[in-house]
């Protein structure tokens, strides 16, 4: 889909310090093409010998009523939305609700009263939610169920509820919305990938957990598309293919242990119920029913040329692994 945003002159990158943030300020500093002006804004300061030149470094909390001066400083048309909080082992749901949520309305409402152009953001594959009812595939027209016992699932999907609205009321600002699957590159360090680093890989029976995963070049691929085109829309992020839990433990060469379903639940129970997790029974389904996206949008209307498939940007992520090692 495309829009009528016309020439844009002037970039701000929100969570420019976390990970997709780093790699696409890196991309800009390399080639920015016609951009006057590209803004790295994240809540830590970034250190100087760490900052690129041609590249504006700013300290900013989306949360702030100040971030309106970070726009009409830099006259800022197009908005790159990065800024989120990836659950953790220390995670607090109000704060991750203040920043995922509250942050965004803030930073539509500062688009809106700065008059930019485009919001260009990542939401996430989790909004859709971890259903058993869940399509083969989702389509973007698919409903987003974000399980309201996954905090960061819940809040993605009421993120692109409130996007959803300001579409509606506000059309004046274009926006462009990205989904990605699971992320992985060369340094990738989350969640997903603390579930490969064991002895063994572990399972659960009856249920394939497969995995769709996207190349974090391919999503940097993807925003840069979106900043140097008139395209909106919104699209799923997930490289061709799917890979299992059974097969990524053959990738890897580890044994695959599929574990029954009511045991995990119980032993997460009495685990969080001892305090020695954060993550109760309700996180079972979390592999039990992965969302599974189809990326024939983003490839068909989008007219984004994977780089690399899901299969091989595991590899590719595990040839790094070794390497650190």
């Amino acid at each position: 889909m495309n829009g009528s945003n016309g020439k844009r002159n002037s970039v701000l990158v929100t969570g420019a310090g976390g990970y997709i943030g780093l790699q696409l300020i890196e991309a800009l500093a390399r080639d920015r093409r016609d951009l006057k002006t590209v803004v790295a804004a994240d809540v830590r300061e970034i250190p100087p010998d760490e900052r690129l030149m041609g590249i504006d470094y700013v300290t900013a909390d989306i949360r702030s009523s100040e971030l309106i001066d970070v726009f009409r400083r830099f006259s800022i048309d197009t908005v790159v939305h990065l800024a989120t909080i990836i659950p953790g082992r220390k995670s607090n749901r109000e704060f991750e609700y203040s920043v995922d949520v509250l942050g965004t309305e803030n930073v539509l409402n500062t688009c809106l009263e700065s008059r930019a152009k485009k919001l260009i953001i990542t939401s996430s594959g989790a909004a859709y939610g971890y259903y058993a009812d869940n399509p083969e595939w989702l389509d973007e027209n698919d409903a987003l169920r974000g399980n309201p016992e996954f905090a960061y699932s819940h809040h993605k999907r009421l993120v692109e509820e409130m996007l959803a609205r300001y579409r509606n009321e506000h059309p004046e600002l274009n926006q462009l919305v990205l989904r990605p699957g699971t992320v992985l590159g060369a340094t990738a360090n989350n969640l997903m990938t603390a579930l490969f680093q064991k002895s063994f890989v572990m399972g659960l029976m009856g249920a394939a957990s497969p995995f769709v995963i996207i190349w974090d070049q391919d999503v940097v691929g993807c925003i840069l598309k979106g900043i140097f085109s008139d395209a909106t829309g919104i699209y799923n992020l997930a490289g061709d293919g799917v890979l299992t839990m059974k097969e990524i433990a053959g990738l890897m060469d580890k044994p695959y242990v599929p574990l029954p379903v009511g045991l995990v639940r119980t032993a997460l129970w009495m685990l969080k119920k001892l305090g020695l997790s954060q993550y109760g029974p309700e996180q079972v389904n979390f592999l039990r029913y992965r969302p599974v996206l189809s990326n024939r949008r983003l490839k068909e209307e989008f007219g984004y040329i994977l780089q690399k498939t899901t299969r091989q940007v595991f590899e590719y992520y595990m040839l790094h692994t070794r390497q650190k090692d």
